[in-house]
């Protein structure tokens, strides 16, 4: 398995904000499964991955399939009384960080659940207002 995936899996088990800046590229893009956006950068997408990792409990990886720079992280975990299962598509750039780093989940009740979570979450953090000026 490649440095940064085994890296990757042992910090968004953790829920380390800290830390996510070790494998993501400074331009790194960020696709959640909660609407159809994207953020960009290593401190705007640190900050959402953080926040996750605040909202998800229980969360453990099951799988991981993969080679060279297209990865896929399956999990497990709960939001809230809800159970949810989902993948983390990464893409790995020439320097091995993460460039793109993609969530899909099921099911909807759950990503409603998130999507409300996080949205509570992300008012109260002041990043948040400058970070949105870069959300495509």
């Amino acid at each position: 398995m490649h440095p940064t995936i085994e890296r990757t899996v042992e910090i968004v088990s953790k829920g380390d904000e800290a830390l996510l800046h070790e494998v993501l590229a400074e331009n790194v893009r960020f696709r959640p499964p909660t609407y159809w956006a994207t953020w960009e950068g290593r401190e705007a997408v640190a900050a959402v991955l953080g926040h996750v990792g605040q909202v998800f409990t229980d969360f453990r990886y099951r799988r991981i399939m993969g080679s060279g720079n297209d990865w896929a992280l399956e999990f497990q975990c709960r939001v809230g009384d809800l159970d949810a299962v989902g993948v983390d598509l990464l893409t790995l750039g020439p320097d091995g960080l993460i460039e793109t780093f993609e969530v899909v989940m099921r099911p909807l009740k759950s990503i409603a659940a998130l999507r409300e979570a996080m949205n509570e979450r992300v008012s109260t953090d002041p990043r948040f207002l400058e970070f949105r000026r870069g959300l495509r």
